[in-house]
């Protein structure tokens, strides 16, 4: 099946507006450099809606370090490919300047979900993230929309958004997809060796470590020992390790400060930032 490919916002409104009718509509974002993880998102969204629109844009105002932007994997050939062979209906690719032709930048106020985390690290992010999705929500006006839990805090702060505005779409998280070795699927993977694909791995297990262990040290000995395990190898560091609730995103001390606690992190290796996250069965 051919998927239907629009770079204007006039051209996918139209086509939108002669096809939803009383359909629903699914939509899922992302920045291109498609994966397994993307396709499984596509495949839920056509579970469940009955047209299923992707977007690809990569997000200048969601990066906070230049070169990151710039080394962004892209590939559009191949990811209209791969679409194509799950029969998605529609690809929304825009230009900056196709969405964002206003220079007015929006300031959200997410409370402490922005400024931990994810948010101390990569100041600015979470509000260019509520940009562009808000403004792919008002231009596509999806009744769903889908995101994978690797990104949980980006999930978190979505849910937020919604909520905020009051808009009428619902948000639904998808399991993070993994590669054979445990390493979340990810565009950034793109960027690692084989070596590097291998060492990362260690990402994984020692989340994995975290949860199997829980019932025999304490929540700081086991952030010392995941920080300790990932910096046995040389081509790693640990850029932070929390343990916290998956509701507030708030660290806690102890086990029984969550029903639901999640450990996060992030770890480099080179110049290739990798996050992950884990639920821990309290």
């Amino acid at each position: 099946m051919n998927v239907h490919v629009f770079s204007e916002i006039t051209e996918l409104s139209a086509y939108l507006l002669a096809n939803r009718k009383d359909k629903m509509v699914g939509f899922v974002p992302t920045m291109g450099a498609l994966h397994q993880a993307h396709l499984s998102l596509v495949e839920q969204s056509q579970a469940q809606c009955d047209i299923t629109v992707c977007s690809i844009f990569v997000n200048p105002k969601q990066f906070n370090r230049r070169e990151d932007l710039i080394n962004y994997p892209k590939n559009l050939e191949k990811d209209i490919e791969m679409l194509r062979s799950v029969n998605c209906d529609v690809l929304f690719c825009p230009s900056v300047d196709e969405m964002y032709p206003d220079t007015n930048e929006k300031a959200f106020d997410f409370g402490q979900l922005t400024s931990l985390m994810e948010g101390e690290h990569r100041p600015g992010h979470f509000n260019g993230v509520a940009i562009v999705i808000e403004r792919f929500f008002a231009i596509i006006q999806p009744e769903v929309a889908f995101f994978g839990e690797k990104d949980f805090q980006q999930l978190a702060v979505i849910k937020a958004l919604v909520s905020q505005l009051n808009l009428p779409v619902q948000i639904v998280g998808c399991p993070t997809v993994r590669e054979a070795s445990g390493l979340a699927m990810s565009s950034r993977n793109e960027r690692l060796n084989e070596a590097e694909k291998i060492a990362a791995a260690a990402i994984y297990q020692g989340l994995m470590r975290i949860a199997e262990n829980k019932d025999k040290a304490s929540i700081a000995e086991l952030k010392t020992q995941f920080t300790e395990f990932i910096e046995s190898n040389p081509m790693l560091t640990t850029e932070y390790i929390e343990i916290a609730d998956e509701s507030t995103l708030q660290a806690i001390n102890t086990w029984s400060d969550s029903q639901a606690p999640r450990a996060f992190t992030a770890v480099n290796i080179r110049d290739v930032r990798l996050i992950d996250n884990l639920p821990i069965n309290p």
